[in-house]
């Protein structure tokens, strides 16, 4: 297994405001510095980096030799890339400011990392805000730029990804072939919530993902749509045997999760927990992938994350197989 080739199926760029300032609109570039006086993108009150239990040592702020580097340790034939601050977009309440967002980073995702470097694979970052919009970006970023999916935010929208309304965009990835990714993040909705940074960190992710989870089920948009496929980011697979068992004997003529996943259709990040082995068991070994994270939570050497992955006692070799390079290479389809 050590020599397989892996694909890292979600690694973050942590994108600098000011560097994706660069390819916004020029009406923006007249009033640079009352504009960037101002974060672009809300965020939230658990600041990862302050106090005496910030990771501080070990943060990296990737360049495009850091990831190739990182590519070369781990033996990586591709990695997928999504945001860190523009994770946070489904926050933004402006409409034409999302959409100048999403655009703005998808033009520095491409020139500044994809165009360099094959073996990274792009996340569009859409302004649901306004659907046609996000339709037209997504259709832009996969034909212009080879981008493999779409960002949804798993919070932070006025309504649930399951809506109607969002619909036209399911429809647009449908007909590309491209995938969604719905993928947590803290949100603003966070900061009364919880007490503590590691509260924060245990419930921020898994809350988001099980609501939008449950909701996009309960939409049947998947058995409309045969060729749509959304993959769950960012807080391990756990928590979805749970959600199958309770809403499956509730979904009446809809097509059940279990089935989705027969048909190819839905993926989920295959975590730490200690349920992997009961996960693996329930799930099958044909909807779960490896994501490194790489940078975020101090993992800055891809080789010992690598390595971590292939050791563990509780996959067996054969579904290792699937869940570092198979899965992710049909779902994203590269």
């Amino acid at each position: 297994m050590a020599e397989k080739k892996m694909v890292d199926a979600d690694g973050h760029i942590r994108e600098i405001e000011s560097d994706v300032f660069e390819y916004f609109p020029e009406h923006y570039k007249r009033r640079r510095d009352a504009v960037l006086y101002f974060p672009l993108l809300p965020h939230h009150g658990w600041h990862r980096q302050a106090g005496t239990g910030g990771m501080g040592a070990s943060f990296l702020i990737p360049t495009l030799e850091d990831w190739q580097t990182a590519l070369d340790q781990g033996n990586i034939e591709a990695a997928v890339v999504y945001p860190t601050r523009f994770m946070h977009i489904g926050q933004v309440g402006m409409v034409e400011f999302a959409v100048d967002l999403s655009r703005a980073y998808n033009d520095y995702l491409y020139d500044r990392f994809l165009r360099h470097e094959s073996r990274l694979k792009g996340i569009a970052v859409l302004p649901l805000q306004d659907v046609a919009a996000a339709v037209a970006e997504l259709r832009r970023a996969v034909k212009e730029y080879g981008m493999v999916g779409g960002l949804l935010p798993a919070d932070g929208l006025s309504r649930p990804l399951g809506h109607q309304d969002f619909y036209p965009l399911y429809e647009e990835a449908n007909r590309l072939g491209c995938m969604m990714a719905v993928h947590s993040q803290n949100s603003l909705r966070n900061n009364d919530l919880f007490m503590w940074r590691h509260e924060a960190a245990t419930l921020a992710h898994v809350w988001p993902q099980m609501r939008q989870f449950t909701n996009l089920m309960f939409s049947g948009v998947l058995a409309k749509l045969p060729d749509l496929r959304i993959a769950f980011l960012e807080a391990g697979c756990g928590w979805v045997p749970y959600l199958m068992s309770k809403m499956e004997p509730r979904m009446g003529e809809l097509l059940r999760p279990s089935k989705l996943i027969q048909r190819g259709q839905i993926y989920f990040q295959c975590g730490e927990e200690m349920t992997t082995s009961r996960d693996l068991e329930l799930l099958g070994d044909d909807c779960l992938f490896w994501a490194s994270d790489f940078p975020h939570e101090g993992i800055v050497d891809m080789a010992k994350a690598v390595k971590e992955f292939l050791d563990r006692e509780d996959i067996p070799d054969p579904a290792k197989r699937k869940i570092s390079y198979d899965n992710a290479k049909k779902l994203y389809r590269i």
